[in-house]
């Protein structure tokens, strides 16, 4: 039987640097920009564009506030992001599984 859907995969998260913002998130409360971009190795205007994409999705949270007179956005997933990137992940697995 072939349960493969190819609309399954969200073409929000399956870009390389939403994906992996979408899985550095997944296992922590949220990160500050820095973090996110040292990890993934984006630059400022890149991560910026595919945030931006992730926040209008609703799959991200961006908050941006100062400390100490520095500016610090913070993102995190939110519910629905988190529900996404499980059914990414999901759809990913069959792929895998049927080519096998």
């Amino acid at each position: 039987m072939d349960s493969f859907n190819i609309e399954a995969i969200d073409e929000v998260i399956h870009g390389r640097v939403r994906l992996g913002v979408m899985a550095y998130l997944a296992g922590r409360e949220g990160a500050d920009f820095n973090q996110l971009k040292a990890r993934l190795q984006a630059t400022d205007g890149n991560l910026s564009v595919h945030l931006r994409k992730l926040e209008e999705a609703g799959y991200v949270g961006v908050e941006k506030r100062f400390v100490d007179r520095k500016p610090l956005t913070r993102v995190r997933l939110t519910d629905r992001g988190r529900a996404a990137f499980v059914a990414y992940l999901d759809a990913m697995a069959i792929l895998v599984a049927e080519s096998n």
